[in-house]
């Protein structure tokens, strides 16, 4: 870690955890003693996974974002149906979307050999979003540990909760809002993690012909953009196409993404609503200083990323420490159930 960025890591994690966001027992050095290695045996397993998967970085955090933001971070995204659980997996924000399910489990099936019963599921999906943020080349931070796994799912919480990609200004911020965070600066600062990272076609052609069905495309979309989305994704076409969400850098975590939506090359609806919707001040001034000074926007996402981390999460004896993060512990078969019963 670069010791100016280690500087900022922990001025953060003292300010934010001394102020309103102490949360349960999260601590940056819960793991230091049961199990040091977490974070390398994280980390390295992205790195195998980026060579064949360049997208594989954004992918994680994005389901840490998905997990967070439906009944806080324990989780709960990663659990598969079952008779009882109704997967998150097949909420309409994460169907056929979210995607880096198989790489948690590689990390989990390490972290099992390494230090058993030990590491939560809801810890990984926090730990790994902060190293693929440092491998694509952005801040790093130190990441409060300490949560514990739910045993249940929501997915109607999921479709409740989740940002939807045609969500207009107001309806980001209620979303953010909602949950415990910032409907101004968290806004903006996370929604920078679109800065890397792919979208299907089906999350914006809307935007491409016919806008809030105006039968017209959406007008704050760069001309030369929509020509070359238009041809990437035609009227009634493939909806699975991807395509990059950053145009300048695509897998690199920089400040490019608020230079895109500065010239309206914000791929998502609610990328360019950030700079684009009329009176929307604060978030503009945002936008212009992130583009402007990316120290600025690494702080600021370091944050809130330690914010959105401390929604709601399950500490202490609440809730248990999968073995397997995709069912719960009492549906494992497990030749000691004294041991299940007892993590």
């Amino acid at each position: 870690m670069h010791l100016s960025r280690a500087i900022v890591a922990a001025f953060f994690f003292v300010v934010l955890l001394g102020g309103t966001l102490a949360c349960g027992q999260l601590t940056p050095t819960f793991y230091d003693k049961t199990c040091p290695n977490v974070s390398s045996i994280i980390r390295d397993v992205i790195t195998e996974t980026l060579v064949r998967d360049p997208r594989i970085a954004a992918s994680l955090i994005r389901l840490h974002f998905h997990d967070c933001f439906v009944n806080g971070c324990d989780g709960s995204l990663l659990l598969d149906n079952t008779d009882t659980i109704e997967s998150e997996k097949e909420a309409a924000g994460n169907n056929n979307s979210a995607r880096g399910f198989e790489v948690v489990d590689r990390m989990k099936a390490l972290l099992e050999s390494a230090c058993p019963a030990t590491v939560s599921c809801a810890d990984i999906l926090a730990i790994a979003a902060e190293e693929s943020v440092v491998l694509a080349g952005g801040p790093s931070w130190t990441v409060p540990s300490g949560r514990r796994d739910s045993a249940t799912a929501s997915r109607a919480a999921a479709n409740a909760s989740l940002p939807a990609p045609f969500f207009t200004l107001d309806q980001l911020r209620e979303s953010f809002t909602n949950v415990g965070l910032n409907n101004n600066t968290d806004l903006v600062a996370l929604s920078g993690a679109h800065t890397f990272g792919r979208a299907k076609c089906s999350t914006f052609d809307f935007r491409l012909y016919n806008f809030s069905s105006t039968g017209a495309p959406d007008p704050s979309l760069d001309p030369i953009l929509l020509a070359a989305l238009q041809k990437l994704c035609p009227q009634g076409g493939n909806g699975s196409v991807i395509t990059d969400l950053d145009l300048t850098t695509p897998d690199a975590f920089d400040s490019n993404y608020y230079s895109n939506l500065q010239g309206n090359r914000g791929l998502l609806q609610t990328d360019q609503e950030l700079f684009s919707t009329p009176g929307a001040d604060d978030v503009i001034a945002l936008v212009n200083a992130f583009s402007a000074n990316q120290t600025a926007f690494f702080e600021s996402f370091v944050e809130s990323m330690i914010r959105m981390g401390n929604l709601s999460p399950l500490t202490g004896t609440e809730g248990e420490i999968r073995l397997n993060c995709r069912v719960v512990n009492t549906n494992l078969a497990w030749p000691d159930s004294s041991l299940v019963s007892s993590i």
